[in-house]
């Protein structure tokens, strides 16, 4: 997990009241941090007092970020954008950084975990990382999802059972769930499934640290997730729609990136087109 960075004493004072803006805002705490982490990595890296700061200052940071992931840079482009608009908005200082170019990002591919790593994974003999993988695996939850799985999330009706998942942007949606999961958690203690010192929870990123330690090496939670994607789409009738909403996903594009195609359609669509 990153740690916090140390920043200059002039930095503490507007990182603070940003991050409260965010906060009266309701940004989620993932994004609070991203952008605390991104910011002291900005101070410490430049040197630089937060303000006043120029667009050549700002272009120059990025530029010395080339050798990250397109989606890193685009995180921090993003962290600096949204720092200096509220500098301009809540202080009057000027904005440069809206005038930072944009970044584009190659589209994204399927990335579903392969069958046997399931198996792996949902062999482990800690009942509590098993439960993070079978949350995954049965309702495609991101780890900032798992680790606020309540007990008074579990829903049932006249069809079955399903769960209040609470996502990004307090944005919540109701996903079915498979009878087993659904008594466990029923069963469970009343509270927080996985309790912790965040909230009364753990964290998303000790989530993620558990699900992969019991995962084959080069398998991530996030791999459960698009594995979900791409089977809810080929096994259940091709409703982009309805994986959408699954997904919990704002945008059909971002689902669009989630629904691969299996590897065995791959096969008979390519022993057709040869002959074999």
């Amino acid at each position: 997990m990153k740690t916090e960075i140390p920043i200059a004493p002039e930095w503490l004072d507007p990182l603070t009241a940003y991050l409260s803006w965010m906060r009266s805002a309701r940004k989620s705490d993932g994004t609070i941090y991203q952008h605390s982490y991104q910011l002291r990595r900005y101070a410490r890296a430049t040197g630089a007092a937060p303000w006043p700061v120029t667009l050549e200052q700002l272009s120059e940071y990025m530029a010395s970020l080339d050798g990250l992931r397109p989606s890193a840079r685009r995180t921090a482009r993003q962290t600096l954008r949204g720092f200096y608009a509220w500098g301009e908005l809540v202080r009057g200082h000027e904005n440069p950084a809206r005038h930072l170019p944009t970044i584009k990002a190659p589209r994204g591919i399927a990335r579903p975990a392969p069958e046997h790593s399931v198996r792996v994974g949902l062999s482990t003999k800690d009942m509590r990382t098993r439960m993070m993988i079978r949350l995954a695996v049965a309702a495609g939850m991101r780890c900032r999802e798992i680790c606020q799985v309540h007990t008074d999330h579990l829903m049932r009706d006249l069809v079955g059972w399903s769960l209040i998942v609470h996502g990004k942007g307090d944005r919540q949606r109701q996903v079915p769930l498979p009878d087993d999961v659904a008594l466990d958690i029923r069963d469970a203690e009343r509270g927080y499934l996985f309790p912790g010192q965040i909230n009364g929870h753990l964290s998303a990123g000790r989530v993620s640290e558990l699900i992969s330690e019991a995962l084959p090496p080069g398998i991530t939670a996030h791999m459960l997730r698009h594995r979900y994607g791409t089977r809810a789409y080929n096994l259940g009738g091709k409703d982009l729609r309805a994986v959408q909403e699954l997904l919990g996903h704002a945008y059909s594009t971002t689902t669009e990136i989630y629904v691969g195609v299996e590897d065995d359609a791959i096969r008979r669509a390519a022993a057709a087109a040869a002959g074999f």
